[in-house]
């Protein structure tokens, strides 16, 4: 069944916009404000992302323990917000239940913030806090580099996230454009409210209109036309002025375009041409008629970039005369695809932004024509738009009758109704072999990837744990047409994929590194580092006979399984089972290479059989974290707390970043927090067992759940699950804390430092970029 949509103005001029989707198993808020760091005084920098930060602090009907942010993530849902250039976007994700109460709490804290000084003077340290890391962020730097190529005067060469120094609190002055900033643009006539969720466009409507009424009545504010962006953009950023309206829309319909790495456009000739390895293409500006976009290369060593951009004008010189109607009906179906793979959050963002997934209407070709006629070209090259991608046709490929391969297994977790299913693969692999071989053959899928990635499937091939991972999630028959494409490719990959490939373009934020190592560490490698070892076609043939594989596919009908079942026939290696890790011991990986700020990120293995009070206490625990850590002691601005199951193992999982707290201060609090009492909350428990149902999981939690299970080869159900929550009393609670407090618990902890000289533990260390574990 089709989405509808409903679009309405409120009498204070707040603009609604709700969608009624069945296939949705959660519903989305998501609230523009039609205001941004560009329309902030420039004399205080930073005023629009602070004023932001405030809102979550909690309010008089809503204090911070009952705010937004613990609301929804105590429903596992999801809240986050975003200060831009001209906008700033409010959305969280919840099941449709707790859609009601999460719209009041926006609404209430947008319209009725608390702005005492106590609580601006702590906030600005975690604005400080975060500033600094920007400041040390190799890929920030860069890309604020990469805008002071725009004309001297244009707001994006000027900083805008704020500081400790530019947010005087104590000026008067400052306190009345901070009100006055709210008091201009937080009011109805500036914002638009878009809803989606499987309710009616009716029951969503009654939901919605009385928290969205307590906006006060104003018009749409006149935000300042920017200066020219000017001509001095290098040759990678483009730049257009005047663009009439659609031109964002345009855009993204030539972006999807150049993602296409099919034979016969221009990402396909970079790469076979100029050595091309990646490609990010991104929209850095959108605003009054002005879009400044980015394409960012990877190449091979020693491969110029103007070859690819000389290629690439030839290209735009191409599509000036291309068929657009065959270019608007390809867009047309990869956007069609996208909405009907698109979570609540994803659909209530879109259509707050007033980005629809569809095909350019007359207004969006008009823009196309001009964004074309505005960019270099030449008759360089030779191209041609491809048939229509295989990935969205929604037949199954007929087969003959073929059993399941002995090493697969079938989940029912999600039923097949709910039009999503996955597969995932993983082969034992020797440790000596894993991570070069891995880069070649990741480098033959990233035509295959980026193709998935337009439409709308998920490719994901991974190094991480005990061996190789394939995994790859979207509608059934796109998946079997993908895997189908894949397998060749692993087993013999492209000639130009054995040449060296150049290292990362971009290095994670050290927490995020730290989460990327988490699978290696609690596998227990130890990996001697092989010195630049070159591997072969003929070395790659031997190890796919000699390997074994298992693999779980979820949410595929009869049909599908059949199609499916052909298609693995050509699966490399042995059908096995899954193999256990070995048994834990406390350890401290030190992981080195990324970034200069700290980070730390421990977790904590469950005991057997003790997984439901683990499941509750990181759920108790999740507030008080955050609180302790982030809001009082102020250690750092990425600090969560979770419980995860990690190739296959059950854990409490507690990270953080910071600017000035080194990991052992870190570890110190996390120790402390854990031997306070928590005491058991019914409303709570039950809270976290209904989380565990099926209906408002999302496909992908589904899945993942799935596979872990099967990893742990402990075969259960969602439903065993929240029994078992639902049974955990206040003496288990008690014993697991005493349990993982105890000096011998297998504690894994990753950290961008050495252990503190405390920590009675192996220690380790992962070396970046390769992030191999040495013993």
């Amino acid at each position: 069944m089709p989405d509808t949509i409903r679009q309405l103005t409120l009498a204070n001029g707040l603009q609604l916009t709700l969608r009624h989707a069945p296939r949705l198993k959660r519903a989305a808020a998501a609230l523009r404000v039609h205001a941004g760091s560009h329309d902030a005084p420039a004399k205080w920098p930073g005023l629009a992302h602070f004023l932001e930060h405030l809102f979550f602090l909690g309010t008089t009907r809503y204090p911070l323990e009952d705010g937004l942010m613990r609301y929804v993530q105590a429903l596992g849902g999801q809240v986050n917000a975003s200060t831009r250039e001209r906008t700033t976007d409010f959305f969280f994700e919840t099941p449709p239940t707790a859609l009601a109460g999460g719209l009041m709490r926006l609404c209430q804290m947008l319209a009725e913030p608390d702005l005492a000084i106590a609580r601006q003077r702590d906030e600005r340290e975690v604005i400080h806090a975060e500033f600094i890391a920007w400041s040390r962020s190799r890929q920030a730097q860069a890309h604020h580099a990469l805008l002071q190529s725009v004309a001297p005067g244009h707001p994006l060469r000027a900083f805008q996230a704020g500081n400790r120094y530019t947010l005087p609190l104590q000026d008067p002055a400052f306190q009345r454009a901070l009100s006055e900033f709210h008091r201009r643009y937080y009011q109805g006539g500036q914002m638009v409210l878009a809803v989606s969720g499987p309710q009616s466009l009716d029951e969503l409507e009654q939901l919605v209109v009385p928290p969205a009424q307590l906006f006060a009545s104003g018009t749409r504010a006149l935000q300042r036309p920017p200066p020219p962006l000017g001509t001095s953009c290098n040759r990678q950023l483009f730049a257009h002025e005047q663009m009439p309206a659609g031109a964002e829309q345009a855009l993204a319909l030539l972006i999807s375009c150049l993602n296409d790495s099919r034979p016969g456009m221009w990402l396909a000739a970079a790469r076979q041409h100029c050595g091309l390895q990646a490609i990010k293409v991104e929209t850095l500006y959108a605003f009054a008629g002005q879009l400044l976009w980015h394409i960012d290369l990877t190449l091979g060593a020693g491969m110029p970039t103007g070859q690819a951009m000389a290629l690439l004008h030839g290209w735009f010189g191409y599509m000036q005369n291309a068929d657009f109607a065959q270019l608007n009906r390809e867009f047309g179906r990869l956007q069609r695809r996208r909405e009907h793979s698109a979570s609540a959050m994803e659909l209530a963002r879109r259509d707050s932004a007033g980005l629809p997934f569809t095909a350019l209407d007359t207004q969006g070709q008009h823009a196309f024509t001009a964004l074309l006629a505005s960019l270099p070209r030449s008759d360089l090259g030779r191209w041609q738009f491809p048939l229509s991608e295989p990935l969205l046709h929604t037949r199954l490929p007929e087969t003959g009758e073929c059993s399941l391969p002995g090493g697969l297994s079938i989940s029912d977790a999600l039923p097949t109704a709910r039009q999503h299913a996955a597969l995932l693969v993983r082969w034992q692999v020797p440790l000596a072999l894993k991570e070069s071989l891995h880069a070649v053959l990741d480098q033959a899928l990233a035509p295959l990837k980026a193709r998935c990635e337009r439409a709308s499937v998920q490719l994901q091939f991974s190094g991480a744990g005990q061996g190789w991972e394939l995994r790859c999630a979207g509608v059934a028959s796109a998946v079997v047409t993908a895997i189908g494409i894949a397998l060749p490719l692993l087993k013999a990959p492209p000639a130009d994929c054995w040449a060296d490939c150049a290292g990362p373009s971009s290095e994670p934020m050290p927490i995020r590194a730290l989460l990327e190592q988490l699978p290696n560490a609690v596998a227990g490698l130890d990996v001697q580092a092989v010195a630049g070892s070159r591997q072969s076609q003929p070395q790659l043939d031997r190890l796919w006979q000699q390997v074994t594989w298992h693999g779980l596919a979820v949410g595929f009908d009869a049909d599908a399984q059949q199609a499916l079942s052909a298609v693995l026939q050509g699966l490399p290696g042995h059908g096995g089972a899954p193999v256990p890790v070995p048994p834990l011991t406390r350890r401290w990986y030190t992981v080195g290479g990324y970034g200069s700020e700290h980070a730390l990120l421990v977790f904590c293995p469950l005991p057997a059989g003790m997984e439901a009070a683990g499941r509750l206490l990181a759920h108790l625990l999740q507030g008080p974290v955050y609180q302790r850590l982030r809001v009082e002691l102020q250690l750092g601005y990425a600090v969560f707390s979770a419980l995860r199951q990690v190739e296959g193992v059950h854990g409490l999982m507690i990270g953080v970043q910071s600017p000035h707290a080194s990991p052992d201060m870190i570890l110190e609090q996390v120790v402390t927090l854990l031997r306070e009492h928590v005491t058991l909350d019914v409303p709570s428990q039950q809270l976290l067992a209904d989380q565990f149902d099926e209906v408002v999981m999302s496909n992908a939690e589904v899945v993942e759940w799935a596979w872990q299970t099967h990893l742990a080869t402990q075969p259960r159900t969602l439903d065993d699950v929240r029994k078992a929550i639902l049974n955990v009393r206040q003496h288990d609670l008690e014993r697991l804390q005493d349990a993982l407090l105890d000096g011998q618990a297998p504690w894994t902890c990753l950290a961008n430092a050495a252990a503190p000289p405390d920590f009675q533990a192996q220690q380790r260390e992962i070396v970046a970029p390769g992030a191999t574990l040495l013993s």
